[in-house]
């Protein structure tokens, strides 16, 4: 993997080059090229963000942090699931939104603190996958932006190969896991407590 220019200049052209209507999954894979793992998360997470597609994006991050845990080189969907379309609208929205965000975070990007290449992918798979289950399994509604948003930061970080930003990122979705973990921990001892008075 190797840093290829900023990140909204890919988003950009991936928009710009999009089918009018609606784009496969294996026209983003086909698009990303060497680019593989970093964008099509990167993409799947802003599209995670709009409502009503966000399950069917999370589910598809789950698959690709997978791959990345068992280490595969490039990322592939099963055929059926390649052939899946989602509206170009999601993604012409997404990319137009967070664009003037990532021009802003990409400013303090930059390849440093260099971390071994498959302990990195292991690491952000194995993350990418717990907040993507958070982002399709919370009943709470616009419960999948800040999940996606940081899901799309650590995607961002590991494209360009910024291994402080990379810890940062992580750290704040072990955090955000870790904040998640205690309110279900909550809510179950709640519903416990309720049902004991009957």
């Amino acid at each position: 993997m190797s840093a290829l220019g900023p990140v909204s200049s890919i988003l950009q052209d991936l928009r710009d080059n999009a089918p009018p209507d609606r784009f496969s999954l294996n026209w983003l894979l086909d698009s990303l090229h060497s680019r593989s793992f970093s964008v099509a998360i990167l993409m799947l997470a802003l599209v995670a963000m709009a409502p009503g597609i966000s399950i069917v994006a999370g589910l598809l991050i789950i698959l690709l942090g997978l791959q990345m845990v068992a280490g595969r080189s490039s990322p592939a969907f099963p055929r059926r699931v390649g052939a899946y379309t989602l509206p170009t609208a999601y993604l012409t929205g997404a990319v137009g939104r967070v664009t003037p965000i990532l021009t802003q975070i990409e400013k303090i990007i930059r390849p440093r603190w260099p971390l071994p290449p498959q302990t990195a992918k292991r690491a952000v798979g194995c993350v990418v996958v717990l907040l993507s289950i958070a982002l399709v399994f919370s009943p709470i509604p616009l419960s999948n932006v800040a999940p996606a948003f940081v899901i799309a930061l650590i995607s961002m970080a590991y494209l360009e190969e910024d291994g402080l930003f990379l810890s940062i990122a992580l750290a704040a979705g072990v955090a955000m896991l870790a904040i998640a973990g205690v309110v279900i921990w909550q809510a179950i001892l709640g519903v416990q407590s309720i049902t004991s008075l009957f």
